[in-house]
């Protein structure tokens, strides 16, 4: 069992570091962070959006994705319907510089999700991303048990 919880773990962490890194990375090409990159893809990929649907989506915290989306306005690639200063149930939409930026996103995320697959098949992907569905439900049925709640 050790050896199974550190292989799970210490993967796991590895996998995370790395994303992180290379959104950094591919980020500053751009002068954009990590939270501004989820927002843009999301807005490319799925159209309008309200904060709320992009937390839901990307699983990442409410402040920092207000922030981003503060920041992305402020500098023209999205648009708010609504001036007030709780927007999350507001849709979002890219500008012309935003779609521009949500392609660029859109196209290095593609890429790089290609080059880490490209030795899997199709049968081993089906089964690996099987499996990481199963295991985080599991994880959060445990974290449900033990009280914990989903902030979203």
């Amino acid at each position: 069992m050790y050896q199974r919880y550190k292989d799970f773990t210490v993967l796991i962490t590895k996998i995370t570091r790395n994303i992180k890194r290379i959104k950094t990375f591919e980020m500053e090409e751009i002068n954009l962070k990590s939270p501004h990159a989820s927002c843009l893809y999301y807005l490319y990929k799925e159209g309008n959006l309200t904060a709320t649907e992009i937390c839901e989506i990307s699983e990442e915290d409410k402040a920092q994705i207000s922030r981003a989306l503060d920041f992305l306005e402020e500098h023209e690639y999205v648009l708010c319907e609504s001036n007030q200063k709780k927007r999350y149930k507001n849709y979002f939409s890219l500008t012309s510089k935003g779609k521009d930026a949500g392609k660029y996103i859109a196209n290095k995320i593609d890429s790089i999700i290609d080059e880490v697959s490209n030795e899997l098949t199709e049968n081993e992907r089906i089964i690996l991303y099987k499996s990481l569905y199963r295991i985080c439900e599991n994880l959060e049925k445990i974290n449900e048990r033990n009280g914990e709640q989903n902030e979203y």
